[in-house]
């Protein structure tokens, strides 16, 4: 089984290009980030030429501080749509393969709206990207327009274009609904990313409530290929032990 390493917590005291390097000295099959924009794309290209390692997603920006991002913010299409052209540019730079639209803090038809066109817009700008929608807890983020995965097929099937899918990260579902291996399973047509930490203290993903041992077996039965993305807290003492333990079952993909 293959993992990306989330750079946006993962040695996120260090400028990106070191990040790279140090989530492919740890074993990382992969990396992924949030927010990369203060680092020029031709730095963050460099090091994944020189570690081999593929970046596979990115976020549009956030907005305004506590907004969470722009794209069903109803009358902020302008900036939404100035967000992915963004994005868009970064992930082309640096062969990033998915761009994640945040959705930001809102609710009603007007939010659903404003979030379905925003999205058709970066679909129809990117055929050749990727892109995805996240549902987030409302205990990391309140208010969050995304919050269930049924709002997010939802929209996902409104918008009805192929490089639309869903990023299903395991910590926020199991938060938001539970039920974590059966919703993978109905949803796998839709997934276009997995993500793993550990509940309900975002740590690695060895400990909690989520079994990984079973969830990530399960996930390669399913015949999911592409790395599972570790976006997860590491402490002040990381530990990539859980990392070697799943590189080595057999199940690996």
């Amino acid at each position: 089984m293959k993992f990306s390493a989330n750079l946006g917590f993962l040695w996120a005291d260090r400028p990106l290009p070191d990040a790279i390097r140090a989530a492919h000295a740890a074993g990382f099959d992969a990396v992924e980030c949030h927010w990369p924009y203060d680092t020029p794309a031709a730095a963050t290209l460099k090091a994944l030429q020189e570690t081999g390692l593929s970046m596979l997603g990115l976020n549009t920006l956030r907005g305004n501080p506590g907004e969470n991002g722009l794209a069903a913010l109803p009358g902020r299409e302008a900036e939404a749509r100035a967000a992915i052209d963004q994005a868009l540019a970064y992930a082309r730079a640096t062969g990033t393969g998915a761009v994640h639209v945040m959705a930001g803090n809102s609710s009603g038809p007007r939010a659903r709206a404003a979030f379905v066109a925003n999205l058709t817009y970066a679909c129809n700008a990117a055929p050749d990207l990727t892109l995805l929608i996240e549902p987030l807890n409302p205990h990391n983020a309140p208010g969050y327009y995304l919050n269930s995965t049924g709002l997010a097929a939802d929209i996902i099937r409104e918008v009805g274009l192929a490089n639309l899918r869903l990023m299903f990260d395991c910590y926020h579902i199991q938060i938001i609904e539970g039920d974590v291996t059966r919703r993978l399973e109905s949803l796998l047509p839709l997934i276009g990313h997995i993500q793993i930490a550990s509940v309900p203290d975002r740590g690695a993903p060895d400990h909690g409530e989520l079994d990984y041992d079973f969830v990530l077996a399960r996930i390669a039965e399913l015949g999911w290929q592409a790395p599972i993305g570790a976006e997860y807290l590491p402490g002040d003492a990381p530990d990539f032990g859980w990392l070697a333990k799943h590189h080595a079952k057999g199940h690996r993909t």
